[in-house]
């Protein structure tokens, strides 16, 4: 998580992979200032002359021939009717504020908005107190009052989930559509293990309403980018999904109208709000649209030890070769029965062993970042992620040829050009080297470091088996765990790996001392 640590930015976003939580740039958000390159990472590149391709079913929901969408049973605005809307500065919050109100505006009715967008411009706490009577003078306060909210658009859900949105609802009266994507707050960027809880949050805004039904969730982030192209069309597709549960007390008609007058993004604003609507109606159609064949693509996690096995053993021997992949089996092997033998139908142990030692067994050397380069998956995601005039340029620190940084001593990242692509290919031919006396990588202190990582993992992994028992199979997969601490690359990899083994000889101490035996000794 160096990019996080060197550029603070949420755009730099996690992703959970089969392989542990990974890394990826918000291109929606990414404001393009390129601090994150500066983090010591040889997965940086930037795509220059091209532009985002947008999904072909971002065409129009018409071109995808779906049925007419069913007219909703508007609320009536016999007393005023609340809205708050909760998201984050930068997406478009205050922009659903100024269309409702134009909405209301154009059809003769009272509206008031009040938005409150604190001291974050991108990033921070946005709320937008809506009032909507059907005559203006009905309208006696601009901000929504405790317990006043009929709806609650939660357009972010930590927002949602606040002391001032919570205050607004009234159990059995106030219903909440939140959006269930998880955005990552500024947490993030200091602790990359940082998790979201989501559930939680849920959970929360549940609590308050006392009635489960009146509370529905979407993944209205995702929907609204695969089809749009662009995360900004979130919050449209959220009006429109409240829209159409009867929710919004204007006319579609008025909201079409007040899109066109806001005058930005008019095209893709309405077809957000018309997928919005259409998600309402038939939620499935609309996310196997959204999806096509992005849901083939993606990986499922493994489900079963012997499933994760599986599919760790065939990387390593498109990392390596068979016998690299026979050397993770053969301790993975011996963990598993082990732990049969103490702990009969707990994996923990051998989920832990098989999981770290590959860790360990992938260090991710020049072949490796010549392979994953090469092999034609990351052209592949160029191309479906980008078109026009595509020029690459790739940001590395390669041992052998750069220069180091005067003051602190660490590699300088250089520039290289689409040709790199070319080398990379024929670098990943002679990975068969890797780890001999004839490896012209091998030699660096890094790289000794790493296969010094496996032995000693090793060895660790073999006396835990020999000594496993039912009484310290908790501290064992502790041990087997200690891994996921070693992360990075070069100076940050050096700068995690100490705190790692000083932790790992605690608990190895504790392996090897039980409390119980130091209490008899003494």
């Amino acid at each position: 998580g160096d990019c996080s640590v060197q550029s603070n930015c949420l755009s730099v976003v996690p992703i959970e992979t089969e392989f542990g939580r990974k890394r990826t740039i918000d291109q929606s958000s990414c404001n393009k200032d390129f601090s994150c390159v500066k983090g010591f990472c040889p997965s940086f590149v930037t795509v220059e002359g091209g532009r985002l391709r947008k999904p072909k079913a971002a065409a129009s929901p018409a071109a995808a021939a779906l049925p007419p969408l069913p007219e909703p049973t508007l609320p009536p605005l016999d007393r005023p009717y609340g809205i708050l809307v909760t998201g984050i500065g930068g997406t478009g919050v205050v922009t659903i504020g100024a269309i409702v109100g134009m909405a209301a505006h154009l059809e003769g009715r009272g509206c008031s908005v009040l938005d409150q967008t604190g001291l974050a411009q991108k990033g921070g706490a946005v709320v937008s107190h809506i009032r909507l009577a059907d005559r203006p003078e009905a309208i006696l306060a601009a901000r929504v009052a405790a317990g006043g909210a009929h709806l609650i658009l939660g357009c972010d859900l930590v927002v949602a989930a606040g002391a001032e949105a919570l205050s607004r609802i009234r159990p059995g009266v106030t219903r909440a559509i939140v959006n269930g994507h998880e955005t990552i707050t500024g947490a993030f960027t200091r602790n990359p293990d940082e998790r979201f809880l989501k559930t939680q949050m849920v959970e929360v805004i549940r609590d308050a309403l006392q009635d489960d039904p009146l509370l529905e969730s979407i993944e209205a982030t995702d929907l609204a980018t695969r089809l749009l192209g662009d995360s900004i069309a979130t919050n449209l597709f959220l009006l429109g999904f409240a829209y159409q549960r009867g929710l919004i007390p204007v006319s579609a008609e008025a909201i079409d109208q007040a899109i066109a007058l806001n005058g930005t993004a008019v095209e893709m604003n309405r077809q957000a709000f018309e997928w919005g609507r259409r998600a309402a109606v038939d939620r499935q159609a609309v996310v196997d649209l959204a999806m096509g064949d992005a849901a083939a693509r993606r990986e499922q996690p493994a489900r079963t030890v012997a499933e994760m096995i599986e599919r760790r053993s065939a990387f390593l021997t498109d990392y390596q070769d068979a016998a690299y992949a026979a050397r993770y089996r053969g301790l993975v092997d011996r963990a598993r029965e082990a732990e049969r033998s103490v702990t009969p139908g707990n994996e923990r142990f051998a989920e832990a062993v098989a999981r770290y030692y590959f860790k360990l067994l992938a260090y991710k050397d020049e072949y490796e970042v010549a392979r994953l380069y090469s092999d034609g998956a990351f052209r592949d995601r160029i191309r479906r992620e980008f078109e026009g005039d595509v020029r690459l340029r790739i940001h590395l620190a390669p041992p052998l040829l750069a220069d180091r940084d005067p003051e602190t001593g660490h590699l300088k990242k250089r520039t290289y050009g689409p040709w790199m692509l070319r080398a990379f290919g024929l670098v990943a031919r002679f990975r068969f080297l890797r780890g001999t006396r004839l490896d012209p990588f091998g030699w660096t202190a890094e790289r000794k470091m790493e296969r010094q990582l496996i032995r000693d993992y090793e060895a660790v992994i073999g006396e835990i088996i020999d000594g496993l028992s039912a009484d310290n199979h908790g501290l064992a997969v502790e041990i087997a765990s200690v891994p996921e601490g070693i992360r990075g690359y070069g100076h940050v990899k050096e700068a995690h790996l100490t705190p790692a083994k000083a932790r790992e000889a605690e608990l190895l101490d504790l392996f090897r001392h039980p409390p119980a035996q130091r209490d008899a000794a003494e």
